[in-house]
């Protein structure tokens, strides 16, 4: 496989869901642990990608949503609960994005 030219590489870290953090670095940079990781890929609340050696990888977009569920259960919620909120705010999300989408369409 050729080398990729450095505004290739630019252009998958400036993508939100290129998994381009080990898990020690994203632990690191929620400050969680990685053990905390692995907890809520249990829970699936993320999946991360592996690496051709099995390692796990995880983006941007992950570490957003395990940064919220660890400001849960730093509050004092069970990882499964927290688990369970970020997905039910992040469908929330979506489906106001959504709605707003359609409702500019109508207009």
């Amino acid at each position: 496989m050729p080398p990729e030219t450095p505004s290739h590489a630019a252009g998958r870290l400036d993508n939100d869901d290129y998994p381009a953090y080990t898990m020690g670095r994203a632990a690191e940079m929620i400050g969680a642990t990685p053990g905390f990781l692995r907890a809520i890929g249990e829970a699936r609340l993320i999946t991360p990608l592996r690496s051709e050696g099995g390692h796990r990888r995880y983006s941007r977009y992950q570490l957003r949503i395990a940064a919220r569920a660890r400001e849960l259960v730093d509050g004092g919620t069970p990882v499964e609960a927290a688990c369970r909120i970020v997905i039910l705010e992040d469908q929330l999300e979506e489906a106001l994005r959504l709605n707003e989408e359609l409702r500019g369409r109508a207009d």
